[in-house]
């Protein structure tokens, strides 16, 4: 038996395979990249597991269960080329999703897009008014639903050729009647269609960012639900019945039906398979205070992990594709570098890279599939960083006359450079790139890089991993055992998780704090809606963890922040804590709190949540002694970021053990990324398997005299 998570990319999909006993030479947990397929990502997925399953002598049908990121979701809103969406609407308010906030992108530009109304996610013509209304506070029923309107707008958006319908109504998070009754109508005039209602999906206050939600559900949901079900289909036509679960976007897996009705949860499954990474590979380090930055062909993703927490973004922040989406997800930013990166001169003469990539196909020009236009990965073939024969451990052949004929034509000769000048330059500007991104979601957070250690992974990670440390002053690097599969190992080291919410405004401070009645009642209906869902996925209740997040705000704010609740029911008594909590939430979040003022619980969350064995990677073999010379491979040129170009050795980091300690320069080699370790770096081989390197210590002054 065995489990394989599976992560796919821009270029590469990642596979790890954890046997239960031991495999081929003795071996539980084996690691494989294949070439993503972006026509259709489930025939590089199973082409992977096939080969990963033989790698491992093992029989497919004897995988149990199969954890998959995938980035389908997001990349069709990248792409923007979603389902038609028809939408039924409360009349009056057809236009809610073109208004939005009527807050500018740009505050200071006179020329700025607005997405969501140069690209709807609905279109006006196929938002249709319905006569209903629901009254706040108590959602009581000012106008009943006219369901004759219902009938007649569902068959003129069948005959339009509409693949998927919501139904939005004011007020339905108070009182969700008329949203059922027209979702019946829907579901029995189109049975074919992708179907769902804003209660269902986000049953929370604020319509437009609850119809946005709804929308985008809709708008990836077609083409999401067919790639999983063609998955499964692909699977079970190998011979495997093992369980096929999903990443989510907050961090937890979920089934193929429940991502299939809510893909809203998934639009960020690939970034959050990295972050669960990054805090297992350093909880095998002892340590909680991790930076992560997964640096692939595409993109890099960036995460803070503080005292082993991850966390969680606030609901303000949750944009994809530039519409919010009141869903859960990983606190965690995605920008454009990454090997695929292209350097290029702009208009005004600038030298820039990305975030525009080279992408699977036809990727750098170095591997000789008619890329001719200079990346990362070829400025750093061209600086002797990456060795032709031993890319990807030797399975993938690249050539380095195509990476020194695109870096000169398009980068050195427009620029006035040498070969190395502009190589170097093209990693210069990428790694300030990065440190940017990552000061922004440290320093800008309140977190001290100076006490975080950096874990950078993904295939091209371990690469610029010292450089980026040194930008942002981080204390020092981990670099997990097997960099370029982190994403996919986080998916055999995360949990089964749903998470339910609800809003139910109470004020928890003041003269006027209120009942508490409606707060406990969501409590415990979100509790057995959580509890229904895991034990349909099969797990015993003994088994099931519950944890309750209130979303709350100092009285007329705008926006929520998420504070943990106590245990037990929500009373006076309690109230204090709540209070106390938010307080620090906002000061840590903000740098100041305002201790005088009322403070009211918006909305309501239930994570319901069951652990799941998690990923066991074996310990290194004790090294005889520091030196490293028996992984040595063999010594070539280099050159490094302060332009020394010096002899290095390169050692495989198969043949490293616990305790070597290896100087730098050097380059450490293995089939899935490939470690620099600059001069005036060591790099000191950990038991668990990870490599950390820090800046050598400089001797004092008296040592010195």
């Amino acid at each position: 038996m065995a489990s394989i998570g599976v992560d796919v990319g821009g270029t590469f999909t990642d596979l790890v395979l954890e046997r239960d006993d031991d495999g081929p030479g003795g071996r539980r947990v084996f690691v494989h990249k294949v070439p993503s397929t972006p026509a259709d990502q489930s025939v590089g997925v199973v082409d992977g597991i096939l080969a990963i399953c033989r790698i491992a002598g093992l029989d497919p049908k004897a995988v149990r269960r199969v954890v998959h990121g995938t980035t389908v979701a997001t990349n069709i809103t990248i792409e923007k080329n979603g389902a038609e969406v028809g939408m039924l609407t409360t009349k009056g308010f057809r236009d809610l999703l073109h208004i939005a906030r009527h807050k500018r992108p740009h505050n200071f530009s006179l020329h700025f897009d607005v997405p969501w109304q140069s690209d709807p996610l609905v279109k006006r013509r196929n938002r249709m008014p319905i006569t209903e209304r629901i009254m706040p506070p108590d959602g009581r029923v000012e106008t009943p639903i006219d369901l004759d309107e219902v009938r007649a707008a569902v068959r003129e958006m069948k005959a339009r050729g509409v693949e998927a319908v919501i139904v939005c109504f004011l007020f339905s998070f108070l009182n969700d009647a008329h949203e059922k009754a027209a979702l019946a109508i829907v579901r029995e005039e189109m049975p074919e269609a992708f179907a769902s209602a804003s209660s269902e999906v986000a049953n929370v206050i604020r319509e437009f960012e609850r119809f946005s939600t709804t929308a985008m559900n809709a708008y990836v949901g077609p083409r999401t639900a067919r790639y999983l079900r063609n998955l499964e289909t692909r699977l079970r036509d190998e011979g495997m019945d093992a369980e096929l679960r999903i990443m989510q976007s907050n961090g937890g897996i979920g089934t193929v039906a429940t991502c299939s009705e809510r893909p809203v949860t998934i639009l960020m499954s690939g970034p959050a398979g990295g972050v669960i990474g990054g805090r297992w590979a350093g909880a095998m380090s002892g340590v909680g205070d991790v930076i992560t930055i997964d640096i692939g062909g595409t993109s890099a993703d960036i995460g803070v992990i503080a005292d082993g927490a991850i966390r969680i973004m606030n609901p303000r922040d949750t944009v994809v594709g530039q519409h919010p989406v009141l869903a859960p997800m990983l606190d965690l930013d995605t920008i454009g570098a990454g090997g695929g990166s292209i350097a290029f001169r702009d208009e005004g003469g600038a030298f820039r890279v990305g975030p525009r990539s080279a992408g699977a196909m036809p990727g750098p020009a170095c591997y000789g599939k008619g890329g001719t236009e200079p990346t990362v990965t070829d400025a750093h073939v061209v600086l002797g960083r990456l060795d032709p024969e031993r890319f990807l451990g030797g399975d993938m052949a690249i050539d380095p006359s195509l990476a020194e004929r695109a870096v000169r034509e398009k980068i050195a000769e427009p620029f006035g450079m040498t070969l190395e000048e502009a190589a170097l330059g093209i990693v210069t500007i990428v790694n300030a790139n990065m440190a940017l991104a990552i000061r922004s979601n440290s320093v800008a957070r309140g977190f001290d890089p100076r006490r975080f250690s950096l874990m950078p992974f993904g295939g091209a990670g371990p690469l610029h991993g010292v450089a980026l440390a040194e930008a942002v002053a981080a204390r020092d690097v981990i670099v997990p055992p097997a960099p370029g599969i982190t994403a996919a190992m986080g998916l055999l080291a995360t949990k089964l998780a749903y998470e339910f919410t609800r809003s139910t405004p109470t004020l928890v401070s003041g003269p006027a704090m209120g009942d508490f009645g409606a707060a406990n009642a969501t409590l415990a209906d979100l509790t057995a809606l959580a509890a229904e869902r895991l034990a349909a996925d099969g797990v015993a209740p003994e088994a099931m963890i519950f944890e309750r997040v209130a979303e709350c705000r100092y009285q007329g704010q705008g926006f929520e922040l998420r504070t943990p609740l106590p245990d037990g029911p929500v009373t006076a008594e309690s109230a204090g804590a709540i209070v106390a909590a938010f307080h620090g939430v906002h000061e840590r979040d903000y740098g100041y709190r305002f201790d005088d003022t009322q403070v009211e619980i918006v909305t309501l969350r239930v994570i319901g949540s069951a652990e799941v064995p998690p990923l066991t990677w074996p310990g290194l073999a004790d090294a005889a002694s520091p030196d490293p010379a028996e992984a040595l491979l063999y010594v070539r040129p280099t050159t490094f970021d302060d332009r020394q170009r010096l002899d290095t050795p390169r050692y495989d980091r198969d043949r490293l053990k616990a305790g070597h300690v290896v100087p730098g320069p050097a380059i450490i080699l293995q089939h899935n990324s490939t470690t620099l370790v600059p001069p005036g770096f060591t790099a000191r081989i950990e038991k668990a398997g990870n490599i950390r390197i820090a800046r050598n210590q400089q001797p004092s002054a008296e040592v010195a005299s």
